[in-house]
């Protein structure tokens, strides 16, 4: 059934506005191109999200095509802004961007293990004013919270999780109380791997697991373009996977004896005290190469992706977190060659492209689609 004459102006414009978003200012004639629109139809839908405050004018595309259909049209960056939350066990960072996702201002804090919950929430609160008043935005449209634990695949809502702060689940509340936006929740390895596979070092893949290797252990899947989030919102607890080599299995309440115990950043700091490493020296052993440092590393690495593989098959693992980040592509690559030796699949291993900083950025784009998700007509 042929579209009706709005519904296909929906998708024109639509269509439009990606184009614009991902590929940057255009003019008319390549709008035309690349939508395969006629002449007429790309003016009507231009003059339309002009009058609607989504495009205006950054330019010309050059003096030698200078008439109408030289003007170079571009997105409103300022038509909407977005905050985007990266909460973590002692900490949280903050970023604010445009609706392009350029970033205006960042900002991060520590917060005490001795803070209680109206302490912490408040302070984490605090920090994103300060942060919005830095880049000029009043109101943002969108935030998007990173968080450690559990979300309720129905309700969105971050689950109460042993051993995780009780403000984390505060915060949410508190920012969904005080902030006339849209304020949403989603764990912190998934936005990571968001981040990797927009604009990081999975962007050719539609399959790949991303290793969260930091304080926590974690796992995201990307299967066919999409991230899955399992029935109860548990896929990747990959800190809990029983592996050879722990003291112990893991139990429902704890991952002690789980994949966590040999690839938390607690583990690799112990390891790395067997290899004669100083206390703290872990990171840096790791980005200069320390070559048996690294090897012991990749054998505990590759018993965890070993597990996935055999699972999941994605053809490719991204070791992100702060060990991914430090090791760089030589972890990645003597993860690679262990992988080879356990499974027959086939898997490649690459190196994270954003490190921590990818929590934030994914944050930012959930931000980013759910604003354009109300704007765009």
């Amino acid at each position: 059934m042929a579209a009706s004459p709005s519904t296909a102006r929906v998708i024109n414009d639509r269509l439009a506005l990606r184009l614009l978003q991902d590929e940057g200012p255009l003019t008319a004639t390549q709008l035309k191109t690349l939508t395969g629109l006629s002449r007429p139809t790309v003016a009507d839908l231009v003059e339309r999200l002009r009058d609607s405050g989504l495009v205006h004018v950054v330019g010309e595309a050059g003096a030698e095509r200078r008439g109408p259909n030289a003007k170079l049209y571009g997105l409103v960056a300022g038509r909407a802004h977005l905050a985007a939350l990266d909460v973590r066990t002692r900490s949280v960072s903050v970023a604010v961007a445009d609706l392009l996702g350029t970033t205006l201002a960042e900002a991060s804090a520590p917060v005490g293990d001795d803070r209680g919950t109206g302490p912490a929430v408040e302070k984490a609160v605090a920090l994103l004013e300060r942060t919005l008043g830095e880049a000029g935005v009043e109101a943002p449209h969108s935030v998007a919270v990173g968080a450690p634990g559990l979300i309720e695949p129905v309700t969105g809502e971050l689950r109460d999780s042993t051993g995780l702060p009780a403000w984390h689940r505060r915060l949410v509340a508190v920012l969904q109380e005080r902030l006339p936006a849209r304020v949403l929740v989603e764990n912190e390895t998934n936005l990571a791997a968001l981040a990797e596979f927009r604009e990081g070092a999975a962007r050719d893949r539609e399959d790949f697991v991303l290793l969260w290797l930091g304080q926590g252990v974690g796992a995201a899947v990307v299967l066919d373009g999409r991230l899955r989030r399992g029935a109860s919102g548990g896929a990747g607890e990959i800190g809990f996977l029983p592996v050879p080599g722990t003291t112990g299995l893991p139990s429902a309440t704890g991952c002690d004896g789980g994949f966590h115990e040999l690839a938390c950043t607690a583990a690799v700091e112990a390891l790395a005290r067997e290899h004669g490493l100083a206390p703290g020296d872990h990171a840096a052993a790791l980005a200069s190469g320390h070559e048996p440092f690294l090897d012991a590393v990749a054998r505990r690495l590759a018993v965890g992706a070993a597990a996935v593989a055999s699972v999941l098959d994605p053809g490719c693992v991204v070791l992100g977190g702060e060990t991914g980040h430090s090791g760089g592509a030589a972890l990645a690559a003597r993860v690679e060659a262990e992988l080879a030796a356990l499974s027959p699949l086939r898997t490649e291993v690459r190196a994270t492209a954003f490190g921590d900083a990818a929590v934030l950025r994914g944050a930012l784009l959930t931000a980013r689609d759910a604003a354009q998700e109300d704007l765009f007509p």
